[in-house]
Formats: structure tokens, C-alpha cells, sequence
């Protein structure tokens, strides 16, 4: 299970082959971080509404007899003040055990939900996730031939941005955003790339032709179900897809031109994410100018996906 800022997501398997199969799934927003830029505290209303999700989750393990979990909260419970009582109120209520887990980790069991997606004939990847209150990003080498540190997925390094879509929307927000008002959005989360680009050179890979990207967030998947024009959201058909810089550009920034009523009405958004959207196009914006790479590969897994491969490592005898 996965306890972010906006949203909380369970996915229950079995052992499958060599990989899992999914059996069960839940998915809730949430919005445990909502005003905690303000407060630096999980509101009350807030938690309610994580408590009313967490205990759907221990309900569907239980009917699942589930034998080995792992349960990992991110950006909201390592910021929040009175996370400590919020998670003692959470084992109180549902005996279930939340772990909070660093940038780093976060963006390792992201990077290891998505391998099956990388291509093994290029070399490095640029893996993001664009959270509620924090953006992963990890510079991946699937071959090392220069004695660099890496662990046993294969990341080099991460870089965690202190912001995502709920905390943008919240400095940011508006229901109609003007041209000026985007691209400070972009421009910052531009920015805050420089010193990871500095320590690696990505731009000098990427115009070599050897760099892919690719994006695992609910920003990147509804960008992808707008350009097939889907009525509703279907996973199977855009995890992994692939979308042009061109294509994401000109949704994004269509998206912000326009109110919230228009873009609820929209399919694959709703009213959920109609506040949160733009925010997170403003991000994918600033990687994708950041490093050019020119198509994306996008992801619907990551994190909860990288949890299951760890725990079936644990369960399943060695070959």
C-alpha cells in the first residue's frame, strides 16, 4: 500500500511465474497533505478522510488473507508535525502499520515497478514520478562499464523536488491559469533540475541518442488517455503507451487555458483531479524542457508495483 498526499492505493497479488498477478485494487483520493504547506500539520478533515480509505484497505486484506504486506507513507507524513499521533490513531483503528519511507526509497521502488517498461537497447533512463507534495526523479544505466555506484535496480542516483501537485496548486492556484502565471510554474520546476543535470550530464547522453524517459504518475496517465481521446480510463491501453514532447505540450497547455468546470467535464480527469491537473503538467513541462529527450514512455505502475517485487523476494525460494 501507498500513502501519498493526495492519493492512497492498495494492490493485492498472488505469485504469478516469475512476477505477481493482481488479484485485488483500491485507489481513493484523498488529499492527506491538503493545507499542510499553511500549517505544517495534517488537519483534521484531512486525516478522516485517510482513516475512511485505510480501513477499506484492511478490510480487503483481511478478506484476502493477505500474509505479507508492506505499507509505506511518503512526502506528507515525513513533513507533518503530528504524524506520529496520525499513524498511532491509524494501528489503533485498523492494526495496520505504516512505514515512512525516504525520498530515496521512494523513488527506488518506483524505479523498480517500472523496469518491465525500460528498453534494454538504450542505455539510460530518466524515471519520474510527479507526486502530491514531492517529484522522484531517477538517472538510471541499465550497463555500468565505469565502476559507478549503483544498487541492484540499476539507479545511479535520485533527486527528490520539494514540490508536487497539490503543493503547487496551493502556492499557485486559480481556476484559469494566464500564459505568465504556467510558465512560472515551469520555469520553477525547470530550475530545480540544474544541479542534478550538472552532477551528470544527462544533456550530453540525451543529444547522443542514448538516454529514454519515462513518467509514472496520474499526471503523465491522464495526459496519455486525453490524447487517445478515451471516454474512461482504461490502464491496459496506456500503460505503456508512448507520447511526444509535442503532443503532452500542447494538452498541458490547453488544459491551463481553460476553467475547472471545463476541465471536470473532461474524461479521464473529473472533478478530482480538475484542480490538481495543471500543476502537474506544469512539472512534466519543466523535466521534459530540462532534458529533451523527445518522447515518453509512460507508465501506470511504479511504487506499489516495486513494493510486490521486494516482498516477492522475500516470500519465494531462491532459484
Amino acid at each position: 500500500m501507498d500513502l501519498g498526499t493526495n492519493n492512497c492505493r492498495l494492490l493485492i497479488a498472488v505469485p504469478h511465474g516469475s512476477g505477481f498477478r493482481v488479484i485485488d485494487a483500491f485507489s481513493r483520493i484523498v488529499r492527506l497533505g491538503q493545507g499542510l504547506q499553511s500549517r505544517q500539520e495534517l488537519s483534521t478533515d484531512a486525516m478522516d478522510r485517510t482513516l475512511q480509505a485505510l480501513k477499506i484497505c484492511a478490510r480487503k486484506m483481511a478478506k484476502r488473507n493477505v500474509t505479507s504486506s508492506r505499507i509505506v507513507a511518503t512526502e506528507a507524513c515525513r513533513k507533518a508535525r503530528n504524524c506520529d499521533a496520525f499513524l498511532e490513531r491509524v494501528a489503533s483503528e485498523t492494526d495496520l502499520e505504516i512505514e515512512i519511507i525516504s525520498t530515496d526509497e521512494e523513488a527506488s521502488l518506483a524505479l523498480a515497478g517500472c523496469l518491465p517498461l525500460l528498453n534494454p537497447e538504450i542505455p539510460n533512463a530518466l524515471v519520474f514520478d510527479i507526486g502530491g507534495g514531492s517529484t522522484e526523479l531517477v538517472w538510471h544505466r541499465a550497463h555500468h562499464h565505469d565502476g559507478a555506484q549503483c544498487n541492484g535496480s540499476g539507479a545511479l542516483d535520485t533527486i527528490s523536488l520539494p514540490f508536487g501537485v497539490v503543493t503547487l496548486s496551493e502556492r499557485y492556484g486559480g481556476d484559469r491559469f494566464d500564459r505568465v502565471t504556467y510558465r512560472k510554474m515551469v520555469e520553477e520546476s525547470r530550475a530545480a533540475l540544474d544541479e542534478f543535470e550538472t552532477r551528470f550530464g544527462i544533456g550530453s547522453a540525451i543529444r547522443d541518442g542514448q538516454v529514454q524517459m519515462l513518467g509514472t504518475s496520474g499526471t503523465v496517465t491522464t495526459l496519455a488517455g486525453l490524447h487517445m481521446n478515451l471516454r474512461r480510463y482504461e490502464r491496459n491501453r496506456v500503460d505503456g503507451t508512448y507520447l511526444d514532447f509535442s503532443e503532452m505540450e500542447g494538452i498541458a497547455e490547453h488544459l491551463a487555458s481553460v476553467g475547472y468546470r471545463e476541465r471536470a467535464a473532461m474524461p479521464c480527469i473529473g472533478s478530482d483531479r480538475a484542480d490538481l491537473v495543471v500543476a502537474g503538467c506544469a512539472i512534466l513541462q519543466g523535466i521534459c524542457e530540462r532534458w529533451p529527450v523527445g518522447r515518453l514512455r509512460v507508465a501506470d505502475r511504479g511504487l506499489r508495483e516495486g513494493i510486490l517485487v521486494e516482498l516477492l523476494q522475500r516470500v519465494l525460494p531462491a532459484e
